[in-house]
């Protein structure tokens, strides 16, 4: 918290700072994003997650890639990235999207971000991804003054995130294939960015992620 608000109390005008939180998917990003906002409050930062720019379900079935759905490509990751720009130097408000677990889907404009507040959190899978990946997640991470990486022990993570599929919807067995699967693929991807991170967050019994 004190690095965070450090971080907020460098910003100058016209330009906020940006922190990015990432992790493996269930590792609790969006919790310590959320709590790292809580505890600085509405009037220096806010949280505006990359999950606002999953591409729609009928984009990603009509470009087959539903099964796959959370991997980078299923992302708009150009829009992220402008976004992040926006924010780095806007002088208005800039309304950005969340996703709603529950319909599954992004709900654009969502977010207000009003140009007073000095700090934006940011949290996402793919805030470290290299170059070879496409040049908008190298430029969504030149954006970012610092990213974070958390990690939390394996099996608590993969309890916690069959656990949330179940929440959000998905049967029992289906959350543990998914869980093993397409999000593990998705999570060692993201583990290859680690030694990139410059912050490394060890969460030792971190809430369950949201």
């Amino acid at each position: 918290m004190a690095r965070a608000r450090a971080l907020a109390a460098s910003a100058q005008p016209g330009r906020r700072r940006l922190l990015g939180i990432t992790g493996a998917p269930g590792a609790g990003k969006s919790t310590l994003a959320a709590q790292v906002a809580e505890a600085l409050g509405p009037e220096v930062a806010v949280v505006a997650p990359m999950d606002g720019f999953h591409l729609a379900s009928s984009t990603l079935v009509a470009w087959g890639r539903a099964e796959r759905k959370g991997a980078p490509d299923t992302f708009d990751a150009g829009g992220y990235a402008a976004l992040l720009a926006r924010l780095r130097t806007a002088t208005d408000v800039v309304h950005a999207p969340r996703f709603d677990r529950h319909l599954e889907e992004s709900i654009g404009s969502a977010i207000p971000v009003r140009p007073e507040v000095p700090l934006v959190v940011t949290e996402g899978n793919y805030l470290l991804l290299g170059a070879e990946h496409g040049p908008h997640w190298a430029a969504a991470r030149e954006a970012l003054d610092e990213v974070w990486f958390v990690e939390v022990d394996e099996d608590l993570r993969l309890a916690r995130l069959v656990a949330r599929h179940v929440e959000h919807g998905r049967a029992p067995d289906e959350a543990r294939v998914w869980a093993r699967g397409s999000d593990q693929r998705n999570a060692e991807l993201v583990a290859a960015g680690r030694r990139l991170a410059d912050l490394v967050v060890t969460l030792a019994d971190a809430p369950a992620p949201t």
